[in-house]
């Protein structure tokens, strides 16, 4: 009986994770010119927590200067909204208000603009509450700031769009396979599928998203010191019942005195005008918990009725939640993207990209160019 290094088939690149990352990264290394497979266990393209998120393009505000999280948000943002006029990846800029309900928020607003400008973002405005409420009557703030360039998108066809270059340029992406582990060897790194079959690559990236620490710790012959302990927050989201009376998205000014996993239960539109407020934070031990509490409805209120007093009893109806793949616990400060590379492991050809949470849609083809480069 032959060994599972005797009986495989040789790939030049295997991507695991058919999310809006993993395909970006795809598509990346397939228009450099390699032979590129993206496999992904479930059905279909995209189902994971690439389908579970707010959908918003994010400037690039919060992140502390020089972090990936913060260079890579603002290079994709960039990239996506040109990509998205080439590829006509329905989207609309439509700015967002990050609104001070309180004394100790308003002393953040200058803060947040000259963290903004550290990252490159230099179109951020300070407002005063008259000047925010004549972009949004229904808002009640004490003071306000507009960043212009954050917008919203259509993920799916964001997906369908980089899967059709990617496809376009050679590769493949294969639905309804799992990885089972990855074992490292002096003729490339062997893919282990669920169903038994093996490939050897050249080069793996790691996408997997909730599963890439698991996966990681199941790579045979990474040092296990490279692969951080994952942590999932879920995120529940309420939709609104009718049209929604805010043209842009609002968030709440960070709170000086609180540690959040989040950025506070704001509001956001979809491309056709509904309006869905979350998500909240809630920790588990189980990343495959999406159902949504309508108990936790009672809270959201209260939080959206700080910046929109108007918000009608019984308007808010149970939406759908996400996970965010955290690699930093309850009281720990965030954690920045690790995309680590063979220089910080020492395994020729393997990428491990951990920690992706938001703003992963908005960074992924910065990211996917970002691990093209460390491979090239």
């Amino acid at each position: 009986m032959s060994s599972p290094s005797d009986a495989v088939d040789a790939v030049d690149a295997v991507v695991i994770g058919a999310g809006v990352v993993g395909l970006a990264v795809g598509r990346a290394l397939a228009l450099a010119g390699r032979q590129v497979m993206v496999i992904e266990r479930e059905a279909a393209i995209g189902t994971g927590t690439s389908a579970r998120n707010s959908e918003v393009i994010h400037a690039g505000i919060y992140y502390p200067s020089g972090s990936l999280k913060a260079r890579l948000c603002v290079q994709g943002k960039e990239l996506l909204y040109g990509y998205c006029a080439e590829r006509r990846v329905a989207h609309r800029r439509c700015g967002k208000l990050i609104v001070a309900t309180s004394p100790s928020q308003v002393a953040t607003l200058p803060s947040i603009i000259d963290q903004a400008r550290a990252n490159g973002v230099m179109d951020l405005t300070l407002l005063t509450r008259e000047e925010a409420r004549a972009l949004e009557p229904q808002l009640e703030c004490l003071g306000a700031v507009h960043s212009p360039s954050t917008g919203i998108i259509d993920s799916h066809a964001l997906m369908l769009a980089l899967q059709g270059d990617l496809e376009n340029a050679g590769g493949l992406v294969v639905c309804h396979s799992g990885v089972e582990r990855l074992r490292i060897t002096d003729k490339g790194i062997e893919v282990m599928a669920t169903d038994g079959t093996v490939l050897r690559a050249r080069t793996v990236v790691n996408a997997a998203g909730l599963h890439a620490c698991a996966l990681a710790r199941h790579t045979l012959g990474l040092d296990p010191r490279h692969v951080p302990r994952p942590w999932y927050a879920k995120g529940n989201y309420f939709t609104l019942a009718g049209r929604s009376p805010f043209e842009r998205l609002v968030y709440p000014a960070p709170e000086p005195d609180k540690h959040l996993a989040g950025l506070g239960v704001h509001l956001t539109i979809d491309l056709g005008g509904q309006a869905k407020f979350g998500p909240d934070v809630q920790w588990t031990d189980d990343p495959a918990d999406l159902q949504v509490d309508p108990d936790r409805g009672d809270a959201f209120y209260a939080e959206v009725r700080r910046y929109w007093p108007g918000l009608p009893d019984g308007a808010l109806q149970p939406g759908y939640a996400g996970m965010r793949p955290k690699i930093n616990g309850p009281h720990e400060p965030a954690a920045d993207f690790r995309i680590d590379g063979p220089a910080v492991h020492g395994v020729p050809g393997l990428v491990n990209l951990f920690g992706i949470e938001s703003p992963g849609l908005t960074s992924c083809l910065a990211i996917g160019q970002h691990v093209a480069g460390l491979l090239r």
